[in-house]
């Protein structure tokens, strides 16, 4: 267990792991960033409901992450067991993957992504993110998703075409009503590199989720910022950003990355991923907001940030996410925190 940080800050709370001086100073170079899309005006209290699942099964498929150009398909299907699941119909004798934390096996090298697993080690889910963050973008708590492989579809519009499946699918309430949790106090882990997340309390008069979220690449990429409270309307806008790679990366792959078995077969293509290079993008960037792609932004918050909150699988995460220049690792190592700590409570609605 990481040591814990008596000092506290009210920007950043509790420090719960990280070098304090090094998140200052990031906290400081954060707050000097420009705001380039502000949602927060959009904000209204969640509301009390029952619980619900998906009204009828349906599927969609695209080209598999890393199995090159072999197909891939995810089904949706009901369910009246709270939570998500993962369930590889190719292993008939393995119990399904709960979306948790607790499940979380790796979060990747020079492919980040979050792997899933339970049980035997061929019992695994790649790239999770893409999916779960769904989640926390609509209305569905209790699921199942049933994939034919550990490798899930990697789409050409994010995880649009999974979200428009979801959407397809309709609803339907199940018993009980939804669990919602916070953090008891503000706080904070930091990365080597100058990274920080911060989690701070649901106010309990307005209880929401807002995040902040910003990167800051040393590519045509740059600083980008952005602010918004998670609703249906800003998911799906965020739910269409690729994830992106640097040029330098994109050759790695193409080449001595070919040595290895994890990028030998890597689905990546101009379509599916956003390619920046040190002073321009290499194919089309998406998101457009007053002349400037936004979208390695848009990506990081809705896809990768939410995906790690859902891992949370107490309750539904209400509160403010502020994020600086952070990833899967630290993400998931904030989650894990939570738990060893004893830091989440109930939220009344």
């Amino acid at each position: 267990m990481s040591d814990v940080s008596v000092a506290a800050e009210p920007a950043y709370g509790i420090v719960l792991a990280g070098d304090m001086d090094l998140i200052r100073r990031s906290h400081d170079r954060f707050q000097e960033l420009a705001v380039d899309c502000d949602h927060m005006a959009d904000a209204v209290p969640v509301k009390p409901r029952p619980a619900r699942t998906v009204a009828t099964e349906v599927s969609t498929e695209g080209p598999g992450t890393f199995l090159g150009n072999e197909r891939r398909t995810i089904t949706l299907k009901p369910s009246d067991q709270p939570g998500w699941w993962f369930n590889r119909c190719d292993h008939t004798d393995y119990l399904p993957v709960g979306v948790s934390v607790m499940n979380v096996w790796t979060t990747g090298s020079v492919v980040s992504n979050i792997v899933l697993r339970s049980g035997p080690p061929s019992n695994y889910i790649r790239m999770v993110e893409h999916m779960i963050a769904l989640r926390l973008g609509r209305d569905v708590d209790h699921l199942v998703i049933e994939l034919s492989s550990g490798d899930p579809p990697l789409f050409d519009r994010g995880s649009l075409d999974l979200l428009e499946a979801l959407d397809a699918a309709g609803r339907q309430d199940v018993p009980g009503t939804v669990d919602y949790v916070t953090v008891k106090e503000t706080v904070t882990v930091g990365g080597p590199s100058g990274s920080f997340l911060t989690l701070m309390p649901a106010d309990p008069h307005r209880p929401m989720l807002t995040l902040d979220c910003a990167v800051d690449f040393k590519t045509a990429i740059g600083q980008q910022r952005i602010r918004f409270p998670v609703t249906e309307e800003h998911f799906t806008y965020g739910a269409a950003a690729r994830t992106n790679s640097s040029a330098s990366k994109k050759l790695y792959c193409q080449t001595i990355g070919k040595c290895f078995a994890d990028i030998r077969n890597l689905g990546y293509t101009e379509k599916n991923v956003l390619i920046a290079g040190r002073r321009k993008y290499l194919n089309e960037p998406a998101l457009m907001h007053n002349g400037k792609s936004l979208e390695a932004v848009w990506h990081r918050a809705v896809l990768d940030l939410l995906a790690a909150l859902a891992l949370i699988d107490r309750g539904r995460f209400l509160g403010h996410v502020v994020s600086y220049k952070a990833g899967h690792t630290l993400d998931v190592q904030m989650i894990r925190l939570l738990y060893q700590l004893d830091l989440l409570k109930s939220v009344k609605i």
